[in-house]
């Protein structure tokens, strides 16, 4: 794992809170831009003037966390999932709590049924849960931990059993946030108009890259994302070592015909493995970004992902590396289309 993608991973930047984040990715990618800034939304955009066709570049800076909803009368803390998080992951989590008076509280997330020492019967789902910090409701108040306040994973990020495999929390979608500044780097004598934009609260509902995306005319969108392995699967279709995924469809969009297929062929001449995602589930921010300013033809390729949407998840580096790769041989190789395109009669090709 590099020193920058280890940084990004120890962060917190849960949605709505993407402060950190932003600011470590800024002063990293404008040695290799000509502009930087932060839009009305919160969203990091980088610009590369250069020829057209002009390509959007996005990965989300946020991550799934947890929000104070309550705290009841013996301290117990109730909380409230930010992103797809689901309630049975969490028992035995450590967490963080910032406080607006004393620094961090350390808590341990536990349940009801747990305390009881009775056998759960069913799921958890959040309102069973409570974080447990040692503390009483008014030690509590007098530190300054009240309704609002985030909380985030208390978790290291390292490598497993051998350096090529990685862990740690946030693995989405800090892996596309690097892959976009390594991109910036390789690209940065490339004479081509790219926006690389890192989007804020893709967790909650793609709303970074519908703001950012709405002021932004580009020609082409490429999302740097992570998505669901299923290599514990009989027959999975999105292993970890496996190569990059790309996204033909997903719960929310069906990705760009025109641009999957250069990628493919792109991939086959260079001997990169590739999976291809057919999925039913989940969307990303790409389907923001294609719905913006008339249309915006728009792929993603994502990196395969174990324990996503936990405290800690898993990935193979080479994918992350192979994802890089992929995605600037596309743009050094795409061409422009026009956004007026003419079907000739009788053909069902545009051209």
């Amino acid at each position: 794992m590099t020193d920058l993608l280890m940084k990004l991973i120890k962060i917190e930047g849960v949605s709505g809170d993407e402060c950190e984040v932003r600011s470590i990715l800024a002063n990293e990618i404008k040695k290799y831009v000509k502009e930087v800034y932060m839009d009305k939304f919160g969203n990091l955009i980088a610009y590369k003037k250069g020829k057209k066709p002009s390509i959007l570049l996005a990965a989300h800076m946020d991550e799934v966390g947890l929000m104070i909803k309550r705290i009841d009368k013996f301290g117990r803390i109730f909380i409230s999932a930010i992103g797809g998080i689901e309630a049975y992951s969490l028992i035995g989590e450590k967490v963080n709590i910032k406080t607006k008076k004393n620094g961090e509280i350390k808590g341990i997330i536990t349940m009801y049924d747990m305390q009881d020492g009775y056998p759960v019967e069913k799921l958890p789902e959040m309102k069973d849960i409570y974080v447990d910090t040692g503390l009483k409701k008014e030690e509590l108040d007098k530190k300054g931990v009240e309704p609002g306040i985030y909380l985030y994973f208390d978790t290291v990020g390292g490598t497993l059993g051998k350096k090529e495999i990685i862990y740690g929390k946030a693995l989405d979608d800090r892996i596309g946030c690097y892959q976009l500044v390594e991109l910036a780097k390789r690209l940065k004598k490339f004479d081509r108009e790219i926006y690389f934009i890192f989007t804020v609260q893709e967790e909650v509902g793609l709303y970074g890259a519908k703001t950012s995306s709405a002021n932004i005319s580009p020609d082409i969108g490429l999302i740097m994302e992570t998505t669901t392995a299923n290599d514990s699967f009989d027959e999975p279709t999105k292993s970890l070592g496996k190569g990059p995924c790309i996204t033909i469809k997903d719960e929310g969009m069906i990705t760009n015909s025109k641009i999957n297929e250069l990628l493919i062929d792109i991939a086959k001449k260079n001997k990169i493995s590739i999976q291809l995602e057919v999925s039913n589930f989940g969307t990303t921010d790409g389907l923001s970004i294609s719905l913006s300013n008339g249309g915006v033809p728009t792929s993603v390729i994502g990196v395969a992902v174990r324990n996503i949407h936990t405290s800690v998840s898993i990935a193979h580096m080479n994918d992350v590396d192979n994802g890089i790769k992929l995605a600037e041989k596309f743009i050094r190789e795409v061409k422009f289309t026009p956004k007026k395109q003419i079907i000739k009669e009788g053909s069902h090709v545009m051209k």
